[in-house]
């Protein structure tokens, strides 16, 4: 019998309003300074190559390391158009081959190559950062994706990197609750999940 308070093991769950979502990166100082400050995407940020978005905020202090990684120490909260990411999702592959769910590799290599998403589940993270048994949605934009997602989805950045020291803080002073009741509060997202969330099997963490 499963638990009733144990999320489903793939499920989106994000910070979301009727109209957008909000989903978390981390960068360098150079681009995520002007990011925040202009409220889009810099020169800078190159949209011929693949980006990363993750609708879970515990899972990107997972993977910038609170905001400490050389690179990722500036995290910003994106506020992207619901229907864009819906768009996203759509035309999304799995990042990894799925024997039953892919005719076969070479198939699934081909659908990859032409797919303008990717989508790959990790497990979600608590706030020791540790592993859960329930999966986070990593999605992988790249090419017509990552150019929508910079030039027309993007409806507002806002540094985070406060808020993520504030809860790191609250966790190494033993204040689980103070940290947890900072966190943003992420819900199952109400869209199509993407194909095939249920024969999605455990894949290598980025």
């Amino acid at each position: 019998m499963s638990d009733p308070d144990q999320p489903p093991r793939y499920e989106i769950r994000a910070r979301h309003t009727e109209a957008t979502v909000t989903v978390y990166q981390a960068y360098r100082p150079a681009i995520g300074l002007p990011a925040a400050r202009d409220g889009r995407f810099p020169e800078e940020w190159k949209r011929d190559r693949m980006t990363w978005i993750k609708p879970s905020f515990l899972w990107m202090m997972y993977r910038c390391g609170w905001g400490t990684k050389e690179g990722q120490e500036v995290v910003l909260a994106v506020e992207i158009d619901r229907a864009g990411l819906a768009w996203a999702l759509a035309h999304a592959e799995l990042s990894h081959y799925v024997r039953g769910v892919h005719a076969d590799q070479a198939a699934w290599k081909r659908s990859l190559r032409a797919a303008p998403a990717r989508v790959q589940w990790d497990p979600e993270r608590d706030l020791d950062l540790n592993p859960l048994p329930h999966r986070s949605l990593q999605l992988g934009l790249s090419g017509e994706a990552a150019r929508r997602y910079a030039d027309a989805w993007t409806v507002s950045i806002r540094d985070v990197t406060p808020l993520a020291r504030e809860v790191h803080a609250a966790v190494r002073a033993g204040d689980r609750d103070g940290a947890a009741a900072l966190l943003p509060v992420e819900t199952p997202l109400d869209l199509p999940a993407p194909r095939p969330v249920a024969a999605a099997a455990s894949t290598p963490e980025r």
